[in-house]
């Protein structure tokens, strides 16, 4: 049986003290295998990006244990170090240093890792060209779309050759083509290079095009399944909404736009689908 290349014991964050504590996150138990592309969803505040900077060694937890490629994060002596050679991070804003071209942003964190300029210089080149951007190697990134940004900061965060790919609302800034283009090419980097890949986000439309879903809502992951078809993952983000909660709650009012027999109906549905 395979390692899981993340595991979460009983992990906790709390921020504050005493009547202000703020519980972020809540005995998270989770594993994930080497090679699953992975949504993380839940409303703001859920805990879903601090159990992100927990799997990134950005964060430390106050209760339990983070491990990840077989390493336990509370334990590393050198962080910086870890997460250079392990980790790799996509954010809502690619965070590109505007002074370098695409070229150089790609080959700057190989700077002390990959001694040779002419091995940093083809590896920034290959994964230029892997995310589809080669013709665009010497641009500033003024000189580049939003889009087009975007897939430069997925080639930096291979630029190592990371085990895990942690990306944080990757679409979030951009129109509905880019970021369908951006969901395409973290798929196919999943596919082709065996990357895992952990993506938050808010967009149903996101999660559907990975390969599994874990919901949370206050500190805790709620739901964990497999993604099968989309349609149903449209019938689940129904079951898991405001309308799937008044559908079930029966002491609520019946709701005028359907009749009592439909509404029971779907209160079915929605009962098994949340098991």
């Amino acid at each position: 049986m395979t390692d899981p290349l993340i595991e979460t014991i009983h992990l906790s964050k709390v921020y504050g003290s005493g009547e202000t504590a703020v519980r972020a996150l809540d005995d998270v138990n989770l594993t994930v295998a080497p090679g699953e592309f992975v949504a993380i969803m839940g409303p703001s505040g859920c805990g879903k990006s601090t159990l992100l900077n927990m799997l990134g060694a950005l964060d430390q937890p106050t209760e339990g244990e983070v491990w990840v490629a077989g390493e336990n994060l509370a334990k590393l002596k050198h962080v910086d170090d870890f997460r250079a050679r392990t980790v790799g991070f996509v954010f809502q804003l690619h965070n590109l240093l505007p002074t370098l071209t695409a070229l150089e942003n790609v080959e700057a964190p190989m700077q002390g890792r990959v001694a040779s300029a002419r091995e940093r210089r083809d590896r920034a080149m290959h994964l230029l060209a892997l995310v589809g951007l080669a013709l665009r190697a010497k641009h500033l990134p003024n000189q580049l779309s939003g889009g087009q940004r975007q897939r430069i900061a997925i080639a930096r965060a291979l630029a190592n050759n990371p085990k895990l790919v942690l990306a944080d609302e990757p679409t979030g800034a951009l129109d509905s083509q880019s970021g369908a283009e951006i969901l395409q090419l973290l798929g196919e980097l999943n596919r082709s290079q065996g990357t895992t890949i952990a993506v938050v986000t808010h967009d149903r439309r996101v999660a559907q095009a990975t390969q599994r879903i874990l919901r949370m809502q206050d500190g805790r992951i709620v739901e964990d399944h497999h993604v099968r078809d989309p349609l149903e993952e449209d019938l689940r983000a129904l079951a898991f909404s405001k309308l799937g909660e008044t559908i079930l709650d029966t002491e609520d009012a019946p709701l005028q736009a359907i009749t009592p027999e439909e509404e029971a109906i779907l209160r079915k549905l929605i009962v098994r689908l949340r098991k």
